[in-house]
């Protein structure tokens, strides 16, 4: 990451001939001066710190002791993250898988709304094509015109795409896809709520006292190979659930990847959020109990592992905003259909005006608007 950010800066020496060959010899300067302002950083704050002649030896505590401690800071926020993302992202799996997958038509006429989406698609040509004549209709008008165009452009192709579509994969496969989906959200919440019973009664549930155990001596999972395959699919499932929630919270909206239009800063941003996430995603599965495999090493040997409070609480929050999370999900259709149904749906305490459901069709081909 420090050589894409300093790769990204560089133009090359004065005088040096332009080209990569000469950015890349600029970043590579500037990574060995910062290593060794780094390491002279280090070597003072441990001489000004132990007053003994041998402080200097500190130095050769990097791999021992200060690396793993900057892999504990990290991994801690990174849990903090995962704590706030993979909720999110359990349950917006289902919203985008629903998206990439072909939904079943029932007691849907496609036909009649690819003719609705036809006329539409004709009615806004026109008038994007009268706006372009007159000089003074142009600017946001005729880029709000543009903007509906390619949205109902973007649903045609959809309801094309479903038209196309087979029957197995209409009827069947987005079946098989919800049904996984909601087994593998089911047995994460089972097995954290699981893990909080284990932490009230008995001490050897603590992700700290799970470290002493060496490979091939004891078995670490109950049930032998299909538990510890049902872990590994867990994990995965964790680890996309929170790629997904990660891009789907607003603070992060920002760093979601477009294609043709992102900038290497925002490559670089991911790349350090993924990074970030990926190192403390071992340690989320050892605090919620999904493994007993220490998955760390040295790196994994963190204090904050053994605070009962810090990894009953972390238990706690995940289980407890992941059902919140589900429960909303799942109960979003009923809500807005009570809201109709009292005449609130006018106040908008449902969908905002970014809600990317709120310009679907309905199964008479019109357009669904607040």
């Amino acid at each position: 990451m420090p050589f894409a950010y300093f790769f990204l800066e560089s133009e090359g020496f004065a005088g040096s001939k332009k080209g990569i060959k000469a950015r890349i010899l600029e970043t590579f300067v500037m990574l060995f001066l910062l290593a060794l302002l780094i390491l002279g950083i280090v070597w003072v704050a441990s001489a000004l710190i132990d007053n003994d002649a041998a402080s200097m030896e500190s130095l050769y505590d990097l791999w021992e002791f200060y690396l793993p401690y900057l892999y504990s800071c990290i991994s801690l926020m990174g849990g903090l993250l995962l704590l706030m993302c993979t909720p999110v992202g359990l349950s917006r799996m289902f919203t985008v898988m629903g998206q990439l997958l072909v939904k079943p038509t029932i007691l849907e006429d496609l036909d009649e709304q690819i003719y609705c989406i036809h006329l539409q698609e004709e009615a806004l040509q026109r008038r994007l094509n009268g706006s372009s004549s007159h000089t003074y209709t142009r600017g946001s008008y005729a880029h709000q015109l543009k903007k509906e165009l390619d949205n109902i452009i973007s649903q045609r192709n959809k309801l094309e795409r479903r038209k196309k579509a087979s029957g197995w994969e209409k009827n069947l496969l987005y079946p098989i896809v919800m049904l996984i989906l909601l087994t593998g959200t089911t047995i994460s919440v089972l097995m954290v709520a699981l893990n909080i019973l284990y932490l009230l009664v008995d001490e050897t549930a603590m992700p700290k006292g799970s470290t002493d155990r060496g490979i091939g001596n004891t078995s670490l999972s109950t049930f032998g190979v299909a538990q510890a395959v049902l872990e590994i699919i867990l994990m995965f499932y964790l680890m996309v659930s929170s790629v997904v929630g990660f891009y789907s919270l607003r603070v992060f909206e920002g760093l979601t990847p477009r294609k043709d239009d992102t900038t290497m800063t925002t490559i670089i941003g991911c790349c350090v959020s993924i990074l970030v996430l990926s190192s403390a995603l071992p340690v989320m599965s050892r605090t919620l109990g999904i493994t007993r495999f220490d998955l760390l090493g040295d790196f994994g040997r963190f204090n904050w592992l053994g605070n009962f409070y810090i990894v009953l609480s972390y238990n706690l929050l995940f289980a407890v905003v992941t059902t919140l999370c589900l429960v909303r999900k799942f109960t979003s259709a009923v809500r807005e259909e009570l809201l109709k149904a009292l005449g609130l749906d006018k106040l908008q305490l449902s969908n905002s005006p970014t809600d990317p459901e709120s310009g679907k069709l309905s199964a008479n081909g019109h357009q669904k608007t607040l």
